[in-house]
């Protein structure tokens, strides 16, 4: 049988995506390099945490938009369970808005998918050494485009505003008053340039700041 080459201590990697084939793909291209392993693969944002408290990876790399809880919300929780786990962010959605909450949330890195699998591994390897790696042209525009100007309840306010949720839904389910509920919303339309609410969570996630 041939031999293993792998170095004695290989780079433990957590890979979640929740597109199986993307995620095969990925994880049979970084199981060929020589110092990486792939030990858990998971499809949901909610699992995470506890798949890497089980397997104990030296580096995550997560997407954003996940089931169950976004990769950025995960990233933030490994920071608190799981310090020793560098997290690198790999998305199809390169947004500014993104970035910057990923950076907020304790991310190590944030990478865009359209890169060669070579960058991505010397990505994981640079986390895993204390480097911070970000995509240079996405970086260059979270600079010029700025934080989020919504606040976290008006923020709060749009997430709960999907699937047609009534101003009643919402200040239920955030424990608010229906007047609160309608000045955040109004505010956030206000501050995203749009005309109601639907349209004000659309722009809102376009630029990263759902």
């Amino acid at each position: 049988m041939p031999q293993d080459h792998r170095p004695a201590k290989s780079v433990r990697v957590l890979l979640a995506e929740d597109q199986g084939m993307m995620r095969g793909a990925l994880a049979l291209l970084l199981g060929l390099e020589p110092d990486l392993e792939v030990v858990a693969q998971v499809a949901a944002g909610d699992v995470i945490v506890d798949k890497a408290l089980e397997c104990r990876p030296d580096v995550a790399l997560l997407d954003i938009e996940l089931p169950g809880r976004s990769g950025l919300d995960a990233a933030a929780d490994l920071r608190e369970q799981v310090p020793d786990c560098r997290v690198l962010i790999l998305t199809t959605f390169g947004r500014p808005g993104y970035l910057r909450r990923a950076m907020e949330a304790g991310a190590a890195g944030f990478l865009v998918k359209d890169g060669p699998v070579e960058e991505l591994a010397e990505a994981i390897r640079a986390v895993l050494r204390g480097e911070t790696v970000v995509d240079p042209a996405l970086a260059a525009a979270a600079l010029s485009a700025g934080p989020s100007p919504l606040t976290a309840r008006e923020a709060d306010a749009l997430r709960a505003s999907v699937d047609g949720a009534t101003v009643s839904d919402i200040a239920g389910k955030l424990h608010l008053s229906e007047s609160t509920v309608r000045n955040y919303l109004s505010s956030a339309i206000g501050k995203t340039g749009t005309r109601n609410r639907m349209e004000a969570v659309r722009e809102a996630r376009q630029r990263g700041w759902l």
